[in-house]
């Protein structure tokens, strides 16, 4: 691995190309590193965690829409839509689209957290839905998700973009238009371009996930990817991009970011080394923020040593800076306490999640969020006791650049009506590759049986589990069998005819 150092310079400065953050991103893209064989093992475990988490969703509404949108927009030889039969092909953008939102909705999927936040796995369905449309084979998939991931992941080390409440999709926008590069084997100026296209063009405010978070949030990563795709588009097409889009003047460090006297460094492998920060990343087993998944894990365990929760007179979460002030009492959004509030938002609430995990000792991706069970009376008495506090402890392992040190959890006390104290920690979630339990390719195609069940029936789903995992022998033309599609009653879903497309 190397260093690299990124700041701004001048217009007059002349910066070479070759010595720019976009360009050495671009050389990793299309080089010809050999692949190593558990991020290879990864891949496939993400894409079933992939297909696990949209099948899922496939009835809620944002996902309903962006399917529409994509059903309006077919094309012969294109790409598949998740849900409706494979026979059916559509614009690889509008597939994106459509099977990107689907991924997201639940937010149920892989996470990445350093410097900034990070959903990897949303790099996927846009990689996909390309190498299907260019009918690519499974082992081109799998280079292209490989990159993808890497660069994604080494972006979110270096770079916070949440300090500028800027959202984390403006990395999402390299890392496909690099992982697109892979897939293609396009040359390293071609990349280069696309990249700088991609970021130039996904950079979008934090309001996505602040206050009222509405469903815009799992609109967000399907439309950075379907950017990402008109911008390698165009780049292929010999059209130029805004260059630097890091270094310059008026670059996205210069005026969105940090400023002109920022410095940066954000990690690259060597050309042509192993490219492994897909086994840096870590999926879940609850359908919540990931900051979240250790504190549900704690919470369950305390369920069984607390008799009666009503006894409770307060609860203190002692996590890190970024769990207490995006998803804590630290945001300061009075929406974080609202029982009235949308799925997006309580998803968000570490205050809730906290107090229905406790108070079920379980948690359910579904019927955790309901607004019959946001509204329970005993839930809100609970939901109102809590509150959060930086501990710079849980900060610091939070940032620790050690992945085998690195926590997301934190210390809960909690404080009972006759004086007595229950006190527990958790590092990382019970699933969390260091954890208790974490996951293997068994937990992964668990997970999706469970949250297919009812939804494809039994033999479509075996088909899906043996394709996927033989990615590696995919034939060009053959990635169509990984879509999945939907028991009869629930294709081709439509929610309104009154629209553009």
């Amino acid at each position: 691995m190397r260093n690299i150092k990124v700041k701004v310079y001048s217009s007059k400065s002349g910066l070479k190309k070759e010595d720019q953050l976009a360009w050495k991103i671009a050389e990793i893209a299309s080089d010809n590193a050999p692949l190593n064989e558990k991020a290879v093992d990864m891949v496939i475990n993400r894409m079933i965690d992939n297909a696990a988490v949209a099948i899922a969703s496939i009835e809620r509404k944002p996902v309903t829409s962006a399917r529409d949108m994509a059903l309006a927009h077919p094309r012969e030889n294109g790409a598949t839509l998740f849900g409706i039969n494979s026979n059916q092909r559509f614009h690889c953008e509008w597939a994106a689209w459509a099977n990107g939102t689907a991924v997201r909705e639940l937010d149920f999927h892989d996470t990445f957290l350093a410097a900034d936040y990070s959903h990897p796995g949303d790099n996927i369905p846009p990689i996909l839905a390309v190498a299907q449309q260019k009918k690519l084979s499974g082992k081109d998939l799998i280079r292209g998700i490989i990159t993808a991931y890497e660069v994604q992941v080494n972006l979110v080390k270096g770079i916070c973009l949440h300090e500028h409440k800027i959202d984390h999709i403006a990395h999402l926008g390299p890392s496909v238009a690099s992982g697109l590069g892979s897939l293609l084997k396009l040359d390293t100026e071609i990349i280069y371009q696309s990249i700088q296209q991609a970021l130039h063009t996904t950079i979008s405010t934090r309001q996505s996930r602040k206050g009222e978070i509405s469903s815009w949030k799992a609109f967000a990563p399907s439309h950075a990817g379907k950017l990402s795709i008109e911008a390698v588009d165009r780049a292929m097409r010999g059209e130029g991009s805004p260059s630097p889009i890091y270094e310059g003047e008026d670059s996205v460090i210069a005026r969105v970011l940090s400023g002109k006297k920022a410095k940066y460094i954000v990690p690259l492998p060597d050309i042509d080394e192993e490219k492994k920060a897909i086994l840096e990343t870590y999926t879940k087993e609850y359908s919540a923020e990931y900051q979240s998944q250790a504190l549900i894990d704690l919470a369950r365990n305390l369920n069984k040593k607390i008799k009666d929760i009503s006894n409770i007179k307060k609860i203190k979460i002692f996590t890190s800076h970024h769990t207490h002030n995006v998803i804590g009492t630290g945001a300061k959004d009075p929406q974080k306490m609202d029982p009235n509030a949308s799925r997006e938002t309580l998803d968000h609430s570490i205050m809730y999640i906290f107090a229905v995990a406790l108070e079920d000792g379980d948690w359910h991706h579904i019927d955790s969020y309901t607004p019959q069970r946001a509204n329970k009376k005993s839930t809100i008495d609970l939901w109102k006791k809590i509150v959060t506090y930086e501990d710079k402890k849980w900060t610091r392992k939070y940032h620790d650049p050690n992945p085998a040190k690195k926590c997301f959890g934190g210390e809960v006390i909690i404080l009972m009506q006759d004086g007595s104290k229950i006190k527990s920690k958790l590092g990382v979630a019970d699933a969390h590759p260091n954890g208790n339990r974490s996951f293997k390719r068994e937990d992964y195609i668990n997970k999706f049986k469970t949250l297919t069940e009812n939804i494809i029936d039994y033999k479509e789903s075996e088909r899906f589990l043996n394709n996927v995992q033989s990615l590696r022998e995919l034939g060009k033309s053959e990635l169509h069998k990984l879509n999945i599609e939907v028991k009869s009653n629930l294709r081709n879903l439509s929610i309104s005819k009154k629209t553009i497309f």
